[in-house]
């Protein structure tokens, strides 16, 4: 059987079956004619099979990719965890998906049609477009031969063919879904009867698909299909699904996809021209042809050319120009990017009525972001500052740093004056930071000095005006919280019993204190005091909560006692009243006030064990270990499967009994940068054993932004 990728206009009757088949399979089996049915099952089958040959010339070759990413927030690194799809598109492993999903990405594991988990590099992304490409690892993918899918012409796609949509959405296994092409080239304006193409951002400052004429279609996506194909009936990739939504959605046409994605193979980018020069149709000019020049920047080779706003460019090196419509933008701006950097492009141009012919010499399209780092010592993350960025903050050049986000409460945040987000770093201790090469340098020589001085010295630039500030750098040492002098202490748990629960529970409206735990091992348990009992005064003095907010009135008044005091408590037990004699000892460290570590390599943070964690979960009184309090996401440790709220007992063999021992090894494993760990833990009442495996870096480049100990 033929596999068409569309329908042509003389054999309609294949596109008629196709749609009485898919209207007869949803039909009850009564509804079908019975002199029909063997036709109907005939339909059903052929189009089964029709369907299932075009998806497994695709299937096969989509992966589910998972990437641990880095982003700069708030001062500082934040990793993160993201999912996405793709489709290998060659037999070197090259792995085709969105621009997005790799955004930022540290690591990348594909998971294979067989199941394999094989890890990926990243060749190249392309933001303006939205597509990136991916490297397998044929050594981990035990190189054997991989299931390749094939391109198809976009350009052949016509309203109301049938496209299938493949992915891994919400990162569940591999799907399929059906629709039909809505809109062969879809582009988003700026509202009802716009005139110009609305800017899409990929995040905040970030352009995308100004190139692309995008396929509607409303096969079903979802979040997780990124990145995953579109398919024709054919078998063949006519498209890469950006977006969905609202049973709407759209495909980077497979012509597109496949010019980037051999440019991203052979040089890591897209090279593009740029001329600094908008347009928009040329509809309300009484014109049919040309495009209507709608803005010039400052400086550009346009600009320097002579181009104005309003003139009408008729021909491109001779070519002519017609930009009638909103959706032959995009074409008229890639035909100038695609031009080869540095050629001189003779723009014919109309200009009161008049032909001017301008010749405009091309230059390099800059990325519109730069790279950025965290500067943790500063609280810092810093971004380079792009042409274009300098461009729309109106900045005189591209000389300084920017800062990204400050964390609140850090060195830059507490800074004489502070820093903010938006400031341009110029140089530090009088030595100048035009690049970021530069900044993390002088940032290194700062952290690395012998004798650096308590603050230093920053330059930076606020809305055009020079300032001065100085900055205390974070050593990055752990700091434990202060810990308040042992005061006296009664070894219970208890509840403010206030006049309303005290009716209900046919106590004295007085109120008092209800015993809910006595901690075992303490004194008080070495009493008669019981669960339920209710403490009305100590030492004569009365105890009458009159709201939740007096809980701790009783723990106030035996603090004012000395530890190893005797003291009297009146209580109500069973409606009965007595007496108990209990001697105070001295309070135990709360949590709050624990040792603390954080290991940077590793990403988490710990704590000492104390009395009230032992009692929590019900260990003995001679468990030792450290609770993890935090693990960043994307980091080694979470990698490995370690949890807020674990014990960790073990690394590496050597037991850890408190955050000297958690110290003391963590240097240790620092120093002799083991491929693998084994973490012993205790979860609940389970003991697990958990293998960590390090990404050590070699020795870090001058781009580093962390100081090398």
């Amino acid at each position: 059987m033929p596999l068409p990728t569309r329908v042509p206009a003389p054999r309609r009757s294949g596109l008629a079956s196709i749609l009485l088949t898919l209207v007869a399979l949803t039909l009850p089996a009564c509804a079908a004619p019975t002199g029909d049915s063997q036709g109907l099952d005939d339909l059903r089958r052929d189009t089964r099979r029709l369907l299932g040959e075009a998806r497994d010339r695709v299937y096969p070759a989509l992966v589910h990719i998972s990437v641990v990413t880095v982003h700069y927030w708030d001062g500082k690194e934040i990793k993160g965890r993201s999912t996405g799809s793709g489709t290998i598109i060659s037999p070197e492993g090259y792995v085709l998906t969105n621009q997005h999903v790799t955004d930022g990405g540290e690591s990348f594991i594909c998971t294979l049609a067989d199941r394999r988990e094989v890890p990926a590099t990243l060749v190249g992304e392309d933001a303006l477009t939205d597509l990136a490409v991916l490297k397998l690892d044929l050594d981990a993918a035990g190189r054997a031969a991989l299931p390749v899918a094939a391109f198809g012409d976009s350009s052949e796609l016509v309203v109301g063919d049938y496209v299938m949509a493949m992915g891994s959405p919400f990162s569940l296994s591999r799907s399929v879904t059906l629709g039909i092409v809505s809109n062969t080239s879809r582009v988003f304006g700026g509202g009802v009867g716009a005139s110009e193409i609305e800017e899409i951002e990929l995040e905040s400052g970030q352009r995308t698909g100004i190139f692309t004429t995008w396929i509607q279609h409303d096969a079903l996506i979802h979040p997780g299909n990124s990145g995953g194909p579109l398919v024709n009936l054919r078998g063949e990739i006519v498209g890469v699904n950006e977006l969905g939504g609202s049973a709407m959605g759209f495909a980077i046409p497979s012509n597109l996809a496949q010019q980037v994605s051999a440019s991203l193979v052979e040089h890591g980018r897209v090279p593009r021209s740029w001329i600094g020069l908008s347009v928009r149709p040329v509809r309300g000019t009484g014109r049919s042809d040309g495009a209507l020049v709608s803005s010039v920047v400052e400086d550009s080779p346009a600009g320097r050319a002579g181009l104005r706003p309003g003139d009408i460019v008729l021909h491109i090196d001779g070519d002519p120009v017609a930009v009638r419509f909103v959706e032959e933008i995009p074409p008229f701006l890639k035909k100038i990017a695609d031009a080869p950097i540095g050629a001189a492009l003779v723009m014919t141009v109309e200009r009161d009525g008049e032909r001017v012919e301008l010749p405009v010499t091309t230059e390099p399209m800059r990325e519109d972001l730069g790279e950025e780092r965290a500067l943790r010592a500063w609280g810092l993350t810093v971004g380079e500052i792009t042409p274009r960025m300098a461009m729309q903050r109106r900045l005189a050049s591209t000389d300084g740093v920017l800062i990204t986000s400050v964390r609140s409460g850090g060195p830059a945040d507490q800074a004489e004056p502070a820093l903010a987000p938006g400031d341009v770093i110029l140089g530090i201790e009088g030595r100048p930071a035009a690049t970021l090469a530069e900044l993390v340098e002088r940032y290194r020589e700062v952290a690395d000095a012998g004798e650096a001085p308590e603050r230093f010295l920053i330059e930076f630039d606020r809305d055009g005006q020079n300032h001065y500030t100085l900055v205390r750098p974070d050593d990055g040492s752990s700091v434990d919280p202060p810990r308040e002098l042992p005061k006296a202490w009664l070894g219970v748990a208890t509840q403010p019993v206030v006049s309303r629960l005290a009716e209900r529970l046919g106590l004295p409206q007085q109120g008092g204190y209800r015993v809910t735990r006595v901690y075992p091992g303490t004194t008080a348990a070495m009493t008669d005091l019981k669960v339920g009992d209710l403490i009305v005064s100590i030492d004569d003095a009365s105890l009458r909560p009159r709201s939740q907010e007096d809980s701790g009135l009783l723990a106030r008044a035996v603090r004012r006692r000395d530890i190893g005091e005797e003291s009297v408590l009146s209580i109500l037990r069973d409606g009965e009243a007595m007496e108990i004699r209990v001697a105070l000892e001295s309070s135990p460290m709360p949590p709050s006030e624990a040792k603390r570590e954080q290991n940077r390599d590793f990403e988490l943070s710990v704590r000492d064990l104390t009395f009230y964690d032992r009692d929590r979960y019900r260990w003995r009184a001679e468990q030792t270990g450290v609770i993890v309090e935090r693990v960043d996401t994307g980091g080694w440790a979470d990698a490995g499967g370690l949890r807020p709220g674990e014990l960790i007992l073990e690394i590496g063999g050597e037991t850890v009994a408190d955050v000297d021992d958690f110290r003391r090894i963590m240097d240790a494993i620092a120093e002799s940068k083991p491929a693998r760990l084994e973490v012993v833990t205790l979860r609940g009442a389970s003991t697990r054993v958990l293998y960590i495996e390090p990404e050590w870096a070699p020795d870090a480049p001058i781009e580093s932004p962390e100081p090398q100990p």
